[in-house]
């Protein structure tokens, strides 16, 4: 999990894209709405979603297999819901 979370950090940072990382181990509340606010479809067929999980602001981006397919297709930009090398304010959880 953790270089996963790493990868997505870096490439955050690389492209100078604003973001807040929030440690759900920290926060039951954090964990609570992380796991609220993924769509059904995107659940696991058992347990719970494991991080990285992406947001922008409220919306959800997806998992960190969703943006390494999205990173490797050159299309992370519309993933994350921002327009090409503008900055916004992005959550991993």
């Amino acid at each position: 999990i953790k270089k996963r979370q790493q990868d997505i950090v870096r490439f955050l940072e690389a492209n100078k894209i604003n973001f807040e990382e929030v440690d759900i181990t920290m926060s039951e509340e954090q964990r609570r709405w992380m796991y609220k606010n993924i769509p059904q479809d995107k659940q696991p067929a058992q347990g719970n979603p494991l991080p990285p999980q992406i947001f922008n602001d409220d919306q959800y981006c997806g998992d960190y297999d969703s943006f390494f397919e999205a990173k490797e297709s050159n299309t992370v930009f519309t993933f994350l819901g921002l327009k090409p090398n503008l900055a916004s304010k992005v959550n991993i959880s």
